[in-house]
């Protein structure tokens, strides 16, 4: 696979990252964004989707998932290329001063410039620990819903007990042939009114709630076929599937990362405040993931780190071009870019 030649690389697509891009497309950068998650919009979409945020400038509040859609709004006009469900896992800098990257997906890109906006690291799904499941991963074993049509009229099992769990649960129960949700505990954690709403189907006969531990499976000719449960006390049950989901939370990572010789204080990348660059020149970190005197992990933080990077960046990829200050209010030009007016 050719390699993609590029201005700019960012790494992560979260809040931050997804912002980082809008940045750079002022200054006519055009970016590419990688994460290892199948959706953009990092931890808040991950972990949060329909937890009220309240600390965003401007929006009294909002949901990680309005957050996200209203970010992948404003950066559309610059259609920044999006790699998903694929993690870096080569960084290294060639002899003319690009960069390489290479990711799990066997994409390679070759850039001026990296943004990494990684949060904590690179998310992976918490897995269920049965010897040989993983051989139905992506096929009967989903950690992730992309398509929820795809399990529509299907017996589906769903393993966990936080809110994403259930609100799956409670969204397949409309769809799906029934749903059951397998919790070592019978106590679940999600808001008072996901609850009700979770108990008012489960008496309706929609949702079962089976208490206990999955410590096996059955399978017939390849095809996943029941999920072996124990319970409390000890008790075996087993439960016809078609399609199991695993909803065990998010495992982050740091990676390679370590390894691609940048100076990191507990495992963040340390940069400066003027420019947001790391010990080498031309990577830049934003976000949750960069550490520098006074630091506060905000999301808000991470958008004016992703300014600044923005503009030491373009001094680096147009350095025979002055990097004016303009703004999106008054300037012909950022409108134009923005899609606002025709060009002259």
């Amino acid at each position: 696979m050719q390699a993609i030649e590029t201005d700019a690389v960012i790494i992560g697509a979260g809040p931050v990252g997804l912002f980082q891009a809008f940045e750079l497309g002022l200054l006519e950068i055009q970016a590419h964004i990688i994460d290892a998650l199948p959706q953009a919009g990092g931890q808040c979409m991950a972990l949060y989707p329909n937890k009220p945020i309240y600390d965003i400038p401007g929006i009294p509040v909002c949901t990680g998932r309005e957050l996200t859609d209203n970010l992948l709004r404003q950066i559309a006009p610059f259609k920044p290329p999006m790699h998903l469900g694929q993690a870096v896992m080569e960084l290294k800098q060639e002899d003319d001063s690009r960069f390489l990257i290479r990711t799990t997906a066997g994409q390679s890109f070759i850039s001026k410039t990296i943004f990494i906006a990684a949060g904590v690291g690179a998310f992976q799904a918490r897995t269920l620990a049965l010897d040989g499941i993983a051989a139905f991963e992506n096929k009967q074993l989903f950690y992730f819903v992309e398509e929820p049509e795809q399990f529509n009229q299907r017996t589906i099992v769903i393993c966990g007990g936080d809110e994403t769990a259930v609100e799956w649960a409670i969204h397949f129960a409309s769809t799906a042939k029934h749903v059951t949700l397998v919790h070592r505990r019978s106590e679940l954690k999600a808001d008072k009114h996901i609850l009700d709403q979770f108990h008012n189907l489960r008496a309706a006969g929609k949702i079962t709630l089976c208490v206990g531990q999955a410590t096996g499976y059955a399978s017939n000719d390849g095809q996943l076929t029941a999920l072996e449960v124990e319970d409390p006390d000890g008790h075996q049950q087993t439960i016809p599937l078609d399609a199991l989901l695993v909803f065990f939370g998010l495992s982050p990572k740091l990676g390679p990362i370590v390894d691609w010789g940048l100076a990191l204080s507990r495992k963040q990348i340390e940069v400066d405040t003027a420019h947001f660059e790391s010990s080498i020149p031309g990577i830049f970190a934003v976000g949750d993931i960069n550490t520098y005197p006074g630091k506060k992990k905000l999301i808000l933080s991470g958008f004016h780190e992703a300014a600044l990077a923005a503009f030491a960046a373009a001094q680096v990829i147009f350095p025979d071009r002055p990097v004016q200050l303009q703004y999106t209010t008054t300037s012909p030009k950022l409108q134009q870019l923005l899609g606002l007016q025709k060009p002259a």
